[in-house]
Order: structure tokens, then sequence, then C-alpha cells
């Protein structure tokens, strides 16, 4: 079952869901519109690392075919509801995708939330645009901690596969 924006607020009031900082302006029927954090990871295949950098005020250029990896600016989590981080239909038909494939976020996490960025074509983007969506989900059953793998980072962070040196994933 998803929670609907009134229900969300009165979540938030509960202590059962943290957006921090919180906009009510930015609560839909169904979810809330998160912003993008000003940090962003850009993947250099020659090199196979990514390099950080900050977004810039006037604006950032994603290019088709580079990774990209962005945080939401707000620190998004709940006690008592499963998340789905998603982009939005109108940023999506620009050309930008947002969480493509981790879309889920585990009830106890609480963090800033990578974002999976991919365009499909030239797409500017800015710090603390608006730029995807959460909806909360009730839970069936026990709720158990999240293992907190990538939970413990505030800003854009890569997989941690291969981090052992696995040549599967090099």
């Amino acid at each position: 079952m998803i929670l609907t924006g009134q229900r969300i607020a009165q979540g938030i009031e509960a202590g059962q869901i943290l957006i921090d900082p919180f906009r009510p302006e930015a609560l839909n029927p169904n979810s809330y519109n998160y912003q993008l954090g000003p940090l962003i990871k850009v993947y250099d295949a020659s090199r196979r690392a990514f390099h950080d950098s900050v977004l810039p005020e006037d604006g950032f250029v994603l290019d088709p075919g580079v990774m990209y990896l962005g945080h939401t600016a707000e620190v998004i989590g709940s006690t008592q509801y499963a998340m789905k981080l998603i982009g939005r239909s109108s940023i999506g038909r620009l050309g930008l995708f947002v969480q493509v494939s981790a879309d889920l976020g585990h009830t106890t996490s609480c963090h800033r939330w990578t974002l999976e960025l991919v365009a499909a074509r030239r797409i500017r983007i800015y710090p603390y645009m608006v730029i995807g969506q959460v909806s909360f989900w009730l839970n069936a059953g026990t709720i158990e901690p999240a293992p907190a793998v990538y939970a413990r980072f505030n800003g854009p962070h890569e997989s941690m596969i291969g981090a052992s040196g696995d040549p599967h994933w090099s």
C-alpha cells in the first residue's frame, strides 16, 4: 500500500518518516519531490575510475554514454516504510533517467541517496533542481534493520562490488 501525500506529512509529524530539509510544497498525491544534491561523480572510462565534482550554479551538462552518480539533497528515511526513489516524468521526457536500476530504499535506511543518472541526450542539470520523487510503502511482515552497506554514505557513492578485488567485476 502506497502512502498519500497527506499520510507522508503525518508520518513526518509522527517521526516515522524523515525528509530533511522538508518542503511542504514538494508533497504530491502519492510522493514527495526530492532535489538533486550539489555533488556529482563522473566515470572516466579511460582511467576506469570516478572523479568527484561540485555542480556549478550555472549548471553541468551530462553527455550520453557517460556514467554519472548524483545524490539527493535531502536526507530521506523511514523507520516504518519502504521507499521507492524514481525520476519525475517531466525529467524523463527531457531524456534524463534517474534511478535506473536501484530504486528500492529499505526500511530503516536514512541518508542522502545515491542517484544513477543516465542521459539519453545532452542535458544540463543544476544543484538543488527538483529531479525525482520518493514514495513510501507499507511493509507486510516484521521490519528488520537494513544492512548499512550504502546507508553510511551521504553523497554519491560508486558500487562496492569488486571492491575486494574480485576479477569478475573489474
